[in-house]
């Protein structure tokens, strides 16, 4: 899609560092040079304040990347690309099948009510919970590392989503102020709601993180 509009060397393409390495591959393989944005907190998509603030008279286009079964704020960064005369792509995600995005949002709302000690996500109109990401409170990467490993052994499938941002990988490394991926990178959890997980497996998944959750405090 990058080349069918042109897009090679000497063009910039604002895209996520949050993950997704190759989106940032794809831009390379047209010619062209990633820049990365940071993240909205609660979508884990980009800002598109933060794509806005990273723009240059080289920016071609911006590739908004849904994350997690959650929608980029496609609105407005189509606005943006309008007002900037941007190229606006997007990149999603697998379709689910209607009844399994339906128990899985069934095992989110389970999680959602029930979950104490991390910061559980926010719902959203469209939100599918591809994967359901937490937020583990405390000194960020060595408790959530800890908390993950903890979980996992009382059989609870935890996986870190992004474990390494793509501005930090070798062949993409930049020095650019990306706080809010940083944070979630060091952060983030992804739970198990499987359409598959049977109620005892959902207990499960409840009564692990909760006796750890009420012993990590948020940093000051």
């Amino acid at each position: 899609m990058l080349r069918a509009a042109g897009i090679g060397v000497g063009d910039e393409v604002v895209v996520p560092a949050f993950g997704n390495v190759e989106v940032a591959e794809a831009v390379t393989l047209a010619g062209a040079l990633p820049v990365f944005a940071d993240i909205d907190p609660v979508s884990y998509c980009l800002d598109p304040a933060a794509v806005e603030a990273a723009v240059t008279h080289r920016t071609a286009a911006v590739v908004a990347v849904h994350r997690f079964g959650r929608p980029a704020d496609v609105v407005r960064l189509h606005a943006l690309g309008q007002r900037l005369g941007l190229l606006v792509l997007e990149q999603g995600e697998s379709e689910a099948p209607y009844d399994e995005i339906a128990q899985r949002r069934q095992r989110a709302g389970y999680l959602d009510a029930r979950l104490k000690g991390v910061r559980t996500p926010e719902g959203a109109v469209g939100h599918t919970y591809q994967q359901y990401v937490v937020r583990v409170p405390g000194n960020g990467r060595p408790d959530r590392d800890a908390f993950a490993r903890t979980v996992r052994a009382k059989g609870v499938d935890a996986r870190v989503p992004v474990k390494t941002p793509v501005h930090r990988l070798p062949g993409f490394r930049q020095c650019v102020s990306l706080p809010e991926t940083e944070r979630a990178a060091d952060e983030t959890l992804a739970l198990p709601v499987d359409a598959s997980l049977t109620k005892r497996e959902m207990q499960r998944i409840v009564a692990a993180c909760n006796a750890l959750g009420g012993l990590l405090q948020p940093a000051f």
